[in-house]
């Protein structure tokens, strides 16, 4: 319990919330990085997966393709830009690493959410007489949204974790946080930190699940 009671102090100083190494300043930081990476990996993702899997053609190629970044580790990606011309680009290398990392869940989910859809449901809106565009908009895109949203949610739940790694490479972030516990051996400052990136985490996937239940009720209306 004593490293549990250390932590809980390490959170509770005011000292370690202000400031530029403070919480504040990284929990901004590790916002940003996290969320424009997610913005820019759905931007890319989910339209070609929700396309295809209109279509029903090329899916399974572009899946294979995109979880190739599942096999690369964010980190060698991150060393690589360290030592290119990108390496004075600010956070530009964290986020391209992130969103190789989080492309994969969106782009799968979408694909298999469109696909999952009821066949007989698309037969029946088809005999309606609706164009592509609006048994698309009206329901695929409806019926497939819970699965969808599930890769949406494992996307940032893996995005905020994983960009603590930046701080590896010199970047901010709530990363920092737990380095510098480790350059100084306080094992309270290192634990606090993955306890902020957790809580993070947690937030983040709260939300989420809130947007979800919301845009299901409105959807109902």
């Amino acid at each position: 319990m004593g490293i549990v009671t250390d932590a809980w102090g390490w959170l509770t100083t005011g000292a370690h919330w202000t400031g530029e190494e403070g919480v504040g300043q990284r929990l901004a930081e590790h916002v940003y990085v996290s969320g424009a990476a997610l913005l820019i990996a759905g931007a890319l993702a989910l339209p070609l997966g929700l396309w295809l899997g209109h279509l029903g053609r090329g899916g399974t190629l572009a899946v294979n393709v995109s979880n190739v970044g599942r096999a690369i580790p964010v980190f060698a990606v991150l060393a690589l830009f360290m030592v290119s011309p990108l390496r004075n680009a600010g956070y530009v290398p964290t986020v391209v690493a992130l969103v190789l990392f989080a492309i994969p869940p969106l782009l799968t989910n979408a694909y298999v959410g469109m696909r999952e859809v009821d066949r007989a449901a698309v037969r029946a809106a088809r005999g309606m007489g609706m164009t592509g565009g609006q048994l698309f908009r009206r329901v695929e895109l409806p019926l497939a949204r819970p699965v969808v949203m599930t890769g949406v949610r494992s996307a940032a739940v893996q995005v905020v974790a994983t960009a603590t790694v930046a701080a590896m490479v010199g970047q901010g972030g709530l990363g920092r946080i737990i380095t510098a516990g480790f350059a100084r051996y306080d094992t309270a400052q290192v634990v606090a930190g993955a306890v902020l990136v957790a809580l993070l985490a947690l937030l983040v996937e709260g939300v989420l699940v809130g947007a979800e239940r919301l845009f299901g009720r409105l959807a109902r209306l």
